[in-house]
Order: structure tokens, then C-alpha cells, then sequence
């Protein structure tokens, strides 16, 4: 028999480094090829692990919270197969592996991803995690955690754990499985390090059990927080905390500041009269309750009739080598929209949106963030976009100059819908009234272009009549 370590891989998302959720094995356990071994929580999605070879259970590298690069140990396994998986390190004299081992291999090699997204390797264990029956929940791993590294939403939430008043849990699936079961998490004792609420600890609450009472010793100081008389030397102020950035929040920065270095943004706004349209739905909601679409949804429907006008919106600048650059042009438009999550902001976007009708915009919008707020959007649905919506009136905001969701082109954003004084037909009335921004790559398209677009889309929200021929 032989040790293999198995290091954590590339999910497929060109990432570095993934954020351990919770262990689905424990030290000991006997695991077969393809099984879940661990959920972690990347910049874009939840994911489970499997494990490409059969074994037991040697050493589980990490703790419930931590980081972990790509390309470090994750688990370690006692098997008797001498072949090594990419990304293990084994003897130098490999022998046949099986079958279902080769297959994980194969996929890994040809850069599908699917293994590592939780659908399974051909004739392997796994199954996907939206469907999958529920397991048995791990026992934690003897060895202790380590005292460094939080989980990432203690630094966000309290200066220290002894201090916090939310229930410490950082997975949305875990979440999701108290929120549908009626469970609260206040409640559910956590076993995690410095009181993390796992799956485990969920599921032996649903089954009428309860977690051991955590420990009396004495709350150790958060690894966050500075040491005592730590200044700030510019402001003179003491620092109360440093919180890494990782995961979303520095996909999200390295996003924004490649937009805003890379992209000559030029912005346009115009002041729309909405009563029409909140008419026209008003209507539609008292003859079909149940099926009437939300306002995102014909804005939504709107704007891809706008870009079939104006597709210069919907191309991508590429800056080629020296001199050489190009606009890429779409079969399509996967139209992308703001969703605010636990996580922070995400884009998800609808593929081929030009293709469904308003209603059936309402629904996908509907289920894309729910994947989203869950963590179980997939990475394909959050990096696809080539326009993107933003619905920033939900924080009762009228307008924003937003910045492109690099690498696309342009983004449009809605303002709250408020009553204000307008002049129609010469008479001062009181409107519903909204604010349209376009935010847009200059070297794309020029004013004429984005001014067009932006009257196009303003147009069919004050005359919704006037546009059912391009709908």
C-alpha cells in the first residue's frame, strides 16, 4: 500500500486558490473513486471535490474556513493503486490504475471540468450535488485546526469571534439545507473552528439530535485583529481590523480595476417617463396574476430589441499584439444582470436572451438568482455575459455611473421609478418617473451609437405599444 496525496486542482474557473467549505470524509473513512471528498467555495460557485482514485482516509490537509491554493495538498489517501492522478504526488513507478480512476484522469487532461463541478466521472460514485440523496455527516477530523486563517465571514462580521451575534456559517448550501428544512440557524450549535455551523451540524439538528456544548476554555483573540497599539501611519487612527481580501471579493476587485485601466468608459443618462409601462403591466397582472412578468423582465426584452438595432453593444474590444486589435462580434446576446448575494455582487447571465420571450426572461432572471444566492450557479453562468443589466433602483438609488463588467462593452442601469413633475403635452403632471444610464466602451462605438441605443430603450419604456413589432 501506498500514501497519495491528492492536490487540490484547477476547478476549471482559472483560479488560484478555493475556500474550504466543510470535509465529506473523515480521517480513516474509506473512500471510492470519484467520491465527494470536500465542498469548497470558489469566487464564482460551491463545488465538491471528488477523489480520482479508492482508499482510506490518511490526512485531510486544512480545516473548515481556510484557504487553500491551487496546486496544495488536499487529502491524503492509502490505496493500493500506484498509478498518481495529475495533480498527486506518488512513486515513480506507476502501475495499470482502474478503469474509473483513468476516466477521472481523462476528463482532467481534456480541461472539461465536469468532475469538479459535482456531476461525476463515466462509471464512477459521484453524482450531481443538486440532486444527489443526502449523506451520512463526516465526523470532524481529529487533528485540531489551526488557529490561523478565519473563515471569511468572521472578519466581515465581528472584530472577534467571542463578540458575534449572527450564527457563524459560510455556506450557502448549508444554509439553503436549514432554510428548507425549518431549521434556525441561531439554534444549531457549530463544530467548526471558532463555532462554524457545518452540514453536519444541520442535519443532526434535523434529526432531533444536538451537537455537543462547545468548550469553556477561553476565546482566543482573532488572527484579524491587530496586536495592541497597532497605528495606522498616514491617519494617525488606531486599526480596529484587517480583513483579507480573497475569494469574490478579490475576483471582484481584479475585475473592476482591469475595467477601469483598460476601458475608455464614456457614460450617457437620460430621464424616462415610466407610467405607461407600470400601466401596461398593472393591467396584465389583473387579467393573469400568476404569469405576469416582473419589470427587470421587459426591461430586459427591451434592451435586446435595442441591441439587434444597435449591436455595437454587444461586441468586445481585444487589444491584440503592438498595433493589432479587434472587435468580436456575437451570434447572440447572453445577457448578463446584477445580483446582489450573501457573497457579494454577481453576474449571471441569460445565454442566447434574444430568444425568449418577456415571460420566459422572468423566469430565467427568477431561477438564475436563486442559483446564485445559493451558491450553486455554475461558473459558466457567472462569466458569460456580453451586456449586462443593472437594476440598481432596489437600493432606492436614481442613478450611477457603473462600470463595466470587464471584459464586455457596455453595461445599462435602471434607477429607482419615483413620482415626480413632468410636462406632458405642454401640462405639468406627476409621473412615474425613472432614470436610464449607459455606461459604454468608447472605443467600441461612438456617442451616436450609445445615444441611440440609450433613446431606443428609453422610447419603448414610455410607448411599450411602439415596439411590438421588434419583439
Amino acid at each position: 500500500m501506498s500514501v497519495r496525496t491528492f492536490l487540490l486542482p484547477d476547478l476549471g474557473e482559472g483560479l488560484t486558490d478555493a475556500e474550504l467549505v466543510n470535509w465529506l470524509v473523515a480521517e480513516g473513512d474509506t473512500i471510492a473513486v470519484d467520491q465527494p471528498v470536500a465542498e469548497v467555495e470558489t469566487a464564482k460557485s460551491l463545488v465538491e471535490v471528488p477523489s480520482p482514485f479508492a482508499g482510506v482516509v490518511e490526512t485531510l490537509h486544512g480545516a473548515a474556513g481556510e484557504s487553500i491554493d491551487v496546486g496544495k495538498p488536499l487529502i491524503s489517501v492509502r490505496t493500493t493503486a500506484d498509478a498518481p492522478a495529475p495533480g498527486e504526488t506518488a512513486p515513480a513507478a506507476p502501475a495499470d490504475p482502474d478503469p474509473a480512476g483513468e476516466a477521472y484522469r481523462q476528463e482532467e487532461r481534456a480541461g472539461s471540468g465536469n468532475v469538479l463541478i459535482g456531476y461525476g466521472t463515466p462509471g464512477g460514485h459521484g453524482t450531481n450535488r443538486r440532486t444527489r440523496a443526502p449523506r451520512r455527516p463526516a465526523p470532524a477530523p481529529a487533528a485540531p485546526a489551526p488557529a490561523s486563517a478565519p473563515a471569511a465571514a468572521a472578519a466581515v462580521a465581528a472584530p472577534a469571534p467571542a463578540t458575534l451575534e449572527a450564527p457563524r456559517c459560510i455556506s450557502p448550501l448549508v444554509r439553503r439545507l436549514a432554510r428548507e428544512s425549518g431549521i434556525a440557524l441561531r439554534s444549531v450549535h457549530g463544530t467548526g473552528r471558532d463555532g462554524l455551523i457545518l452540514r453536519r451540524d444541520v442535519e443532526l439538528a434535523i434529526s432531533g439530535g444536538s451537537a455537543p456544548a462547545p468548550a469553556t476554555a477561553p476565546v482566543p483573540a482573532s488572527p484579524a485583529a491587530p496586536a495592541a497599539g497597532d497605528t495606522d501611519p498616514r491617519s494617525g487612527l488606531a486599526v480596529t481590523s484587517r480583513t483579507p481580501v480573497k475569494g469574490l471579493r478579490r475576483t471582484v476587485a481584479a475585475n473592476l480595476s482591469a475595467s477601469r485601466s483598460e476601458i475608455p468608459e464614456a457614460t450617457v443618462w437620460v430621464d424616462v417617463d415610466a407610467t405607461a409601462l407600470l400601466e401596461l403591466r398593472a393591467d396584465l397582472k389583473r387579467r393573469d396574476p400568476e404569469n405576469t412578468p416582473g419589470l427587470m423582465a421587459f426591461l430586459a426584452r427591451f434592451t435586446l430589441a435595442g441591441l439587434r438595432r444597435f449591436p455595437e453593444l454587444n461586441t468586445r474590444y481585444v487589444a491584440g499584439a503592438g498595433p493589432d486589435a479587434e472587435l468580436v462580434a456575437f451570434d447572440g446576446v447572453n445577457l448578463g444582470f446584477a445580483a446582489q448575494t450573501d457573497r457579494g455582487l454577481m453576474v449571471p447571465s441569460i445565454r442566447h436572451a434574444e430568444k425568449l420571450s418577456a415571460r420566459e426572461l422572468d423566469a430565467e432572471i427568477r431561477r438564475l438568482t436563486a442559483s446564485a444566492r445559493s451558491g450553486a450557479a455554475t461558473p459558466a453562468e457567472l462569466t458569460s455575459g456580453t451586456f449586462t443589466l443593472n437594476n440598481y433602483g432596489v437600493f432606492g438609488v436614481d442613478g450611477s455611473a457603473a462600470i463595466i463588467n470587464y471584459p464586455e462593452s457596455a453595461i445599462l442601469g435602471i434607477g429607482r421609478i419615483i413620482d415626480k413633475p413632468w410636462v406632458v403635452d405642454g401640462q405639468l403632471a406627476v409621473r412615474k418617473m425613472t432614470e436610464l444610464t449607459l455606461v459604454f466602451d468608447h472605443r467600441v462605438c461612438d456617442g451616436g451609437t450609445a445615444g441611440g441605443f440609450l433613446r431606443y430603450v428609453a422610447d419603448a419604456i414610455e410607448n411599450p405599444g411602439s415596439v411590438l413589432a421588434d419583439l
